[in-house]
């Protein structure tokens, strides 16, 4: 499966982007999806995962209440909605997949070309 993130950009502090993963190859209706990020400097972490079925989802606690994933099994995407975004978002933001029943924070096996995100103070 082939991933392509988008939506990223410049955005000031406060401020909203959403950030789409497109997947093509193969349907993604039974992988569990997640949204990572880098900063400058700083190694690759977790942002938020979805199930197959959108019924059970987690966030890094820094996001709690300021993002949201969802998908669409039918267009095969999967979204991160980010609102009341501080300098701190501001980073490379991938997409991934895994083929699992279970919700996972790690072992990702397809992961998108990445999107970035700057925002500004």
């Amino acid at each position: 499966v082939q991933l392509q993130a988008s939506g990223g950009g410049f955005v000031q502090a406060g401020g909203s982007l959403r950030l789409s993963c497109a997947a093509s190859g193969r349907t993604i209706s039974t992988y569990t999806m997640g949204w990572f990020r880098q900063a400058p400097g700083k190694e690759r972490e977790f942002v938020a995962a979805i199930n197959w079925g959108g019924s059970r989802i987690k966030y890094t606690d820094s996001v709690k209440g300021r993002f949201t994933i969802s998908r669409d099994n039918a267009k095969n995407t999967v979204y991160l909605q980010m609102n009341s975004l501080k300098p701190e978002d501001t980073g490379v933001y991938y997409c991934a997949g895994r083929q699992a029943a279970t919700l996972v924070t790690s072992g990702y096996d397809y992961w998108g070309q990445g999107t970035l995100v700057t925002v500004s103070s």
